[in-house]
C-alpha cells in the first residue's frame, strides 16, 4: 500500500531526526548562534515528520472504523458490489427512521430501488434544486423532509463527512464517540460504594450504607457551515458534487468542533475538557465535577529547575485504573520544551514513534497533538494527562440537513448544511491537568 511506504519513509526520516536533534542539542550548550539555527531547523523537520506520520495513520483509522461499523450492521451476503450497495441502504433507512421517528410518523424502509431514487434525488438536488427532482425522486427524499421545506436528511454525505471529520478533529481519536436519534445523551454514574464491615459470629448487623448514583446528560448542539459554488461549477457533469461538499463541510466542522472539544464554555456549544472548574490536587483527588492539577512551577513555562519532575507527578495524579490507556494531549509549542527533557538516567523523555501505528510518546505514553490546547501563560491548562475514552463523551446526532440556497449570493450557489454535536467530560477522575503557574 502507498500509505505504508509512505508511513515507513516518515519513521526513518523521524529516527535519523530525533538522532540528529540530539546530537545537536549537546552542541547547544556552548550557545553557538549558527548550531541553534541548525536545531531549530531539525525540530521543524521531526515535527513535520511526527505529524504527517499521524496524519496517515488517522485516515487509515478512520477508514477502517467506517468499514467496521457498516459491517456490523449488515450480515456480509452476495458480491462485494451487492454489499456496499445493501450496507448503504441499510444505513440510509436508519437514519430515515430516526427522522421520522423524531416527527412521529411512520416509516416503511427503502427498497433498493427507492434508495437508488433517494440518492439520485438528492445528487440532483445539489446541481438544480428541488424544483427539478422527479416525482418518483421526490417520493422517495420525502421522508426526510422538513414541514417547512428546503431540507433533506443527506446520510450519505454524512457518512463521508463523520470518516474525514475524524481524521483531523484530534479529541474524536482519543474520546468516546456514540451516534443518537435524539436531542441528548444520558448516563448513570456510580461513584459511592457500599459499606462493608467486620462481626462476630452472633455479633448484631447493623444496617450499612447504600451507594448513591447519579445521571449525567450530554446535549447535542446545532453547528452550521455555509459553503458556496458557482451554478456553472454545478452544472459540470464530471464533477463529484457529493464528495466536493462533504470534504468543505468536513474541513469546516472539524476546525468548529476540534476547539469546542478542548475550549468550549458550553454556551449554545460543547464544553471542552480544559473548560471545567478546577482544584489543586495533592494525589487523594478533587470535588467531583472539578478537575485535579499540578502546578508546572513556573508561570507560563516549565520550572527552571528539575522542570520534568512536575510530568512525573502529573501522571501520579491518575489512579491506575486509567493508566491503561492514559495519554498527553497538549500543543506543539509544548512538546518543543518536553523534548529537551531527560531523567536521572539521561535518557529523553520524549521519544517519536518508530514503528507503525505507534505514536509519538512521553514517559512511555502516547501524545494527541491539539493545538487547540491553551497557549503557553500564566495559569494555562496547555497539557492534560489521562483516559479520555473513559473521560470525556461525544454525541452526534443522526444526519447532516443541508438547504440549496441559490438567491442570496448569487452568482454563487450556497449550501446551508447543519450537524448536531455535542460533548462533555463524564468521568472527573479520569483527567488531569498541568497548570502553568507558580
Amino acid at each position: 500500500m502507498p500509505e505504508m511506504d509512505e508511513i515507513k519513509s516518515l519513521i526513518e526520516t523521524q529516527g535519523k531526526a530525533f538522532e540528529a536533534f540530539k546530537a545537536t542539542l549537546e552542541e547547544a550548550k556552548k550557545h553557538d548562534a549558527l548550531t541553534d539555527e541548525k536545531l531549530s531547523k531539525i525540530e521543524k523537520d521531526l515535527d513535520a515528520a511526527v505529524e504527517a506520520k499521524s496524519k496517515i495513520e488517522a485516515a487509515l483509522t478512520a477508514e477502517r472504523k467506517e468499514r467496521e461499523d457498516l459491517e456490523l450492521r449488515l450480515s456480509r451476503k452476495g458480491s462485494a458490489s451487492d454489499d456496499k450497495s445493501a450496507i448503504e441502504l441499510k444505513q440510509l433507512n436508519t437514519v430515515l427512521a430516526a427522522e421520522a421517528a423524531k416527527k412521529g410518523v411512520s416509516f416503511a424502509p427503502l427498497n433498493a430501488a427507492e434508495g437508488d431514487a433517494y440518492r439520485k434525488g438528492f445528487s440532483t438536488y445539489l446541481r438544480k434544486g428541488e424544483k427539478v427532482i422527479g416525482a418518483d425522486e421526490s417520493k422517495a427524499m420525502s421522508v426526510g423532509g422538513d414541514p417547512d421545506g428546503g431540507y433533506f436528511v443527506t446520510p450519505d454525505v454524512g457518512g463521508r463527512i463523520v470518516t474525514k471529520v475524524f481524521e483531523s478533529s484530534p479529541i474524536r481519536q482519543i474520546a468516546d464517540v456514540m451516534s443518537i436519534g435524539s436531542d441528548k445523551l444520558e448516563g448513570m454514574e456510580d461513584r459511592d460504594e457500599a459499606d462493608a464491615g467486620w462481626v462476630a459470629e452472633k455479633g448484631t448487623r447493623a444496617d450499612t450504607g447504600t451507594p448513591q448514583v447519579g445521571k449525567w446528560s450530554i446535549e447535542a448542539f446545532e453547528m452550521y457551515a455555509q459553503p458556496k459554488a458557482t451554478q456553472k461549477l454545478l452544472d459540470d457533469a464530471s464533477v463529484d458534487i457529493e464528495s466536493w461538499l462533504a470534504g468543505k463541510l468536513a474541513d469546516k466542522f472539524a476546525r468548529t468542533e476540534a476547539s469546542a472539544f478542548v475550549v468550549g464554555n458550553g454556551a449554545g456549544k460543547p464544553t471542552g475538557f480544559t473548560a471545567y472548574a478546577t482544584a489543586a490536587d495533592s494525589g487523594s483527588g478533587v470535588d467531583w465535577g472539578k478537575i485535579g492539577y499540578v502546578v508546572s512551577g513556573k508561570n507560563g513555562d516549565f520550572a527552571d529547575a528539575n522542570p520534568a519532575d512536575k510530568l512525573f507527578d502529573l501522571v501520579g495524579l491518575l489512579r491506575d485504573q486509567y493508566l491503561g490507556n492514559a495519554r498527553f494531549v497538549t500543543r506543539r509549542a509544548v512538546i518543543t520544551k518536553i523534548r529537551k527533557f531527560k531523567d536521572g538516567q539521561g535518557q529523553y523523555l520524549w521519544a517519536p514513534g518508530l514503528a507503525a501505528g505507534q505514536p509519538e510518546q512521553i514517559l512511555s505514553y502516547p501524545v494527541t497533538r491539539a493545538e487547540d490546547m491553551p497557549a503557553l501563560a500564566t495559569g494555562s491548562f496547555s497539557l492534560s494527562f489521562g483516559d479520555f475514552r473513559q473521560g470525556y463523551q461525544i454525541v452526534d446526532r443522526l444526519g447532516v440537513r443541508t438547504l440549496r440556497d441559490p438567491y442570496t449570493a448569487k452568482p454563487y450557489v450556497v449550501f446551508y448544511s447543519i450537524k448536531r454535536v455535542g460533548g462533555g467530560v463524564i468521568d472527573f477522575d479520569a483527567i488531569k491537568h498541568l497548570k502553568f503557574a507558580a
